[in-house]
């Protein structure tokens, strides 16, 4: 998980510099374009290109896939307009909604301490995004609109069955990701690609083909409790990428708001573990 993050997020702020001459869309076809390829010989040298998959199975592909989707949209556009810092801060509330999320649906048992942490990591957000203050966007809630579609996309791959296997999910997230691109190249003004956009396409493709099979591999093999707040390290990640390529540091509030719901998510799993050994 913590591969995962620095994977992610070195995929983010290499994104962010492409935005300056791209369209999101633009950006997400050509990494594709590369991507695409690599995940299907992976797949084809791991014997998991053709494989026979429950109707249940690939209901719970189609709308993780979907969630995908949703997710970049929401991400991408918050990143193109905030710092990667902040944008990241927000999403660090991920593993309390996936929590949240999973009592909802999945009606798991969520004691009242556990119910408290998630409160209080909402609290943390609401400081990051500071709605009516002067930070706060319209991005800001679409950074919040990423954070509800990879809660549906983490849920949807718990559910998974053994029979499918991680990379071949992580590329069908990548071809509907793709093809998202694709479908929205009419309404963009192409941009010319330079030899430095390739350079750093390659970089963001291998970042998140990595960063895909390590996410799915890990939410669906280790013991959720414990790799969860491991996704904490991406704001870590984060503020180092952020300052050395944007030369962007995390104003106080919104290290205040992280700290919050850093420490809201690692006593909800504290929580969670010391439930499942009485």
């Amino acid at each position: 998980m913590s591969a995962s993050m620095l994977a992610f997020v070195l995929n983010d702020g290499l994104m962010k510099i492409l935005f300056i001459d791209w369209s999101i869309y633009q950006a997400i076809f050509l990494r594709g374009i590369i991507t695409i390829p690599i995940m299907l010989f992976f797949a084809w040298k791991a014997g998991h290109l053709f494989i026979n998959l429950s109707s249940s199975d690939w209901k719970l592909i189609l709308v993780r896939s979907v969630a995908e989707v949703g997710a970049a949209i929401f991400f991408l556009s918050a990143l193109a307009h905030m710092p990667l810092a902040n944008v990241t801060a927000i999403l660090q509330v991920l593993p309390l909604a996936v929590t949240l999320g999973a009592a909802i649906f999945l009606r798991e048992n969520v004691t009242w301490r556990r119910w408290l942490a998630i409160f209080i990591g909402f609290v943390g957000v609401i400081i990051i995004v500071r709605p009516g203050l002067e930070g706060f966007s319209i991005y800001s809630i679409s950074a919040l609109g990423a954070v509800v579609c990879v809660t549906i996309r983490d849920l949807t791959t718990s559910r998974l069955s053994a029979k499918a296997p991680s990379i071949f999910v992580a590329l069908i997230s990548g071809i509907a990701m793709t093809l998202l691109g694709a479908f929205m190249l009419p309404t963009i003004q192409w941009a010319s690609v330079t030899s430095s956009h390739c350079l750093i396409l390659i970089i963001t493709a291998i970042a998140i083909i990595f960063g895909l099979l390590f996410s799915v591999m890990a939410m669906r093999y280790g013991d959720a409790s414990f790799v969860a707040p491991f996704r904490y390290t991406a704001m870590l990640w984060a503020i180092i990428i952020g300052v050395l390529l944007f030369d962007d540091w995390p104003d106080q509030l919104t290290l205040l708001g992280t700290m919050i719901i850093v420490a809201s998510g690692i006593y909800s799993f504290h929580r969670e573990r010391l439930r499942r050994h009485l």
